[in-house]
């Protein structure tokens, strides 16, 4: 079961992708991936959309979201998988963390605009597809047009982080509710790319142990963003907290994401695979349609 072909993070233009719903659902299909998860940022108005493609094309499916959440003053996400897209407490709290993003985003622009970098908000809602869900990620994808950087990366070594301009921090969900959203919804929460986030021991310690008393589920362990030995470093705390693992690609863009879908080791034999504790949630896949 370690060995299943499973993305279980990744983005469409309903919030920061570039591929609409259908789209990946194809390219994951093309990549070998046999369960798969759309998890847009904040929002589930592409669960619908994605689990009717995933079908068409033969791929099991599981209901996915992550949900941005303020912990020791940074950004932390919280994956949830195999939830009811129909529930309303769920539905009411991710409209609330929407909420701050357009005001933040105009922030973003003036402090842009300090050092000469004009035009950024509304050059970067040209690139969401839902403005109710304009981020980061968008103003990165201006400045690169604009050639203020050469990529998105160079954009993040440069701006938009913590300290460099452009840079506004957002009071997100708290990691209680984001759970208890995803939870009393049905589904499972997964601590998202754990190796991103700039924690010291005790504060990793804390998300951890707080994360599982509020009744978290899982850890991401093999993601995009992780090396071989983050991956083998979460494994363990995996094991140590008793929590499931996830697998995901964390794929945005053919064009400005570093892993395909799809294109992940396997979880390591010796961890509990999130699709196993949710295997009643998953939509299993009809037969292909073909023409």
């Amino acid at each position: 079961m370690n060995t299943l072909n499973a993305d279980l993070h990744c983005h469409s233009v309903v919030s920061d992708g570039t591929l609409t719903p259908e789209e990946l659902a194809q390219r994951a299909k093309a990549q070998g991936v046999t369960l798969w998860s759309l998890t847009d940022h904040d929002e589930i108005g592409g669960q619908a959309r994605a689990a009717t493609a995933a079908a068409a094309c033969g791929l099991d499916y599981l209901s996915g979201v992550e949900i941005s959440v303020s912990f020791l003053h940074q950004t932390v996400h919280i994956v949830g998988l195999g939830f009811d897209v129909d529930n309303a407490a769920l539905t009411e709290g991710l409209q609330q963390t929407r909420g701050g993003r357009s005001q933040r985003a105009k922030e973003m622009a003036t402090d842009l605009a300090r050092v000469s970098i004009q035009g950024a908000f509304e050059g970067a809602l040209k690139y969401a597809g839902n403005p109710n869900l304009i981020s980061r990620t968008h103003f990165a994808r201006y400045l690169v047009e604009t050639g203020v950087c050469k990529d998105t990366y160079e954009v993040f070594r440069k701006y938009l982080t913590e300290g460099k301009p452009g840079f506004v921090e957002h009071r997100w969900a708290n990691l209680k509710d984001a759970v208890r959203w995803i939870t009393q919804a049905g589904g499972m929460a997964v601590i998202a790319h754990p190796a991103r986030y700039k924690f010291s021991a005790n504060e990793e310690l804390a998300l951890f142990t707080e994360f599982k008393g509020h009744g978290g589920m899982g850890v991401e362990v093999i993601t995009g963003s992780h090396s071989n030995a983050e991956s083998a470093n979460y494994a363990a705390t995996a094991l140590e907290f008793g929590l499931a693992a996830s697998r995901g690609s964390d794929f945005h863009s053919p064009e400005e994401s570093r892993t395909e879908l799809g294109a992940l080791p396997d979880l390591p034999a010796q961890l509990t695979p999130v699709w196993a504790l949710l295997a009643n949630r998953i939509q299993r896949a009809t037969a292909p349609i073909t023409h």
